[in-house]
């Protein structure tokens, strides 16, 4: 449903988006993360025909965006930064505006905007001026404009900004539902969104795709991905290194003492046997005869492989 080949956008002298390239699936929620500046905004904004690319394209369902623009753009429900409303409005003044600026009317425009407001919980509010309202139903508000049309892409920058904890989770909600028919692209800072709802992630850094996976296939780039930590008691933290490191499919094994115990982690040769590699320790602990009460493997932390992969002395040079 959305293609981007090769995106690029100069603002002058300075390039905020270099070569992007992905596609996003219907039925898949791509989460789209980077640090502030990365181009994670420009990047949507090229993508909805807001602003048009320096070079490359963006087809969506079909539709080239700058040389087809308004079939693509009836496609695409828009969230954009900082959720712009009409402020002097009401918010079911708002709804209808943009109900009606769709292509709808009469009876069809009355219950796009009744299930844009149960979908997005707006009923409290409905009769409100939008200047009157808190940032977080503010934000809802113009959530709720991005689907009146119940649209094929969306389009979310910051879909969740402002919003108290049980509002997250409703949106978060609300997109695993959408996900199963639409083609969803949404940005967050928020790393638990991404395992919450995302299919796969794109990181961006400085204009430039670093990362494109499953959330599991980005955890598993954290160096500890796939080691088994076990934690014993009763036993010399020696004993405990030297019988884990006899273990053919073990790597480099550590250990410390803390409070009685040993906690001892160990790296698998090879990460695709991690799982072997827990079933292996947990044997030698049986037949060793150790006392333990922890025994897991690492999966690997999503907010670690994100500041690896952002900090400043793994950045791509500037172009």
């Amino acid at each position: 449903m959305i293609t981007v080949e090769n995106l690029v956008k100069d603002f002058g002298p300075k390039r905020a988006v270099n070569r992007v390239s992905f596609t996003v699936k219907k039925g898949e929620i791509l989460g789209f993360l980077g640090p502030n500046g990365a181009g994670k905004s420009t990047t949507m904004r090229m993508i909805t025909g807001f602003i048009p690319p320096t070079s490359g394209r963006v087809v969506v369902g079909g539709h080239d965006v700058n040389e087809d623009p308004i079939p693509a753009k009836r496609l695409i429900g828009y969230l954009p930064e900082s959720a712009p409303c009409y402020s002097d409005m009401t918010v079911h003044g708002f709804l209808s505006f943009a109900a009606e600026i769709r292509g709808l009317h009469g009876s069809a425009k009355e219950e796009a905007v009744r299930k844009a407001v149960g979908l997005c919980f707006l009923e409290s509010v409905l009769h409100q001026s939008v200047d009157t309202l808190s940032k977080g139903f503010r934000h809802r508000t113009c959530l709720a404009q991005s689907i009146i049309h119940d649209p094929e892409v969306l389009v979310l920058d910051e879909p969740t900004d402002g919003l108290d904890p049980n509002q997250k989770h409703e949106i978060r909600q609300l997109l695993k539902r959408f996900g199963q028919n639409k083609a969803i692209i949404f940005s967050t800072h928020i790393l638990e969104e991404v395992d919450a709802v995302c299919s796969r992630a794109v990181i961006i850094d400085r204009g430039h795709v670093v990362a494109n996976g499953t959330p599991a296939e980005l955890r598993a780039r954290h160096d500890l991905a796939g080691s088994v930590s076990l934690r014993v008691q009763g036993v010399g933290a020696e004993a405990v290194r030297d019988r884990l490191a006899g273990l053919g499919i073990a790597g480099k094994v550590t250990v410390s003492s803390e409070a009685g115990s040993v906690l001892a982690r160990v790296l698998p040769r090879d990460r695709t046997i991690s799982g072997d590699l827990a079933r292996a320790v947990a044997e030698l602990a049986g037949r060793e005869g150790w006392r333990f009460d922890e025994l897991k493997t690492e999966e690997g932390r999503l907010d670690e492989v994100f500041r690896t992969i952002t900090q400043p002395d793994s950045r791509r040079p500037a172009e």
